[in-house]
């Protein structure tokens, strides 16, 4: 994970911050009612659907580079 970020991207995250705020506020929330208030396990959770994220990113990644690609486009299904 890159904490760094770049002069530019700080821009777009302080100009954008303040539009998603409301929604960021909102899912925070959201999940530490899901854990009944306590905030470690919150963490954890996030954490976890964090890890969970990547393996499956990592599996399509490798997936594609096989040539195991989707054969309709998003776009395409109707």
């Amino acid at each position: 994970m890159n904490l760094v970020r770049s002069p530019a991207e700080s821009v777009v995250l302080a100009t954008s911050s303040t539009f998603d705020n409301s929604r960021y506020e909102q899912a925070c929330d959201q999940a530490i009612a899901m854990c009944d208030g306590n905030l470690r396990s919150t963490i954890k959770a996030l954490i976890m659907a964090n890890e969970y994220l990547e393996v499956e990113l990592q599996e399509l990644q490798a997936a594609v580079a096989a040539g195991c690609a989707p054969s309709q486009a998003r776009g395409d299904a109707a």
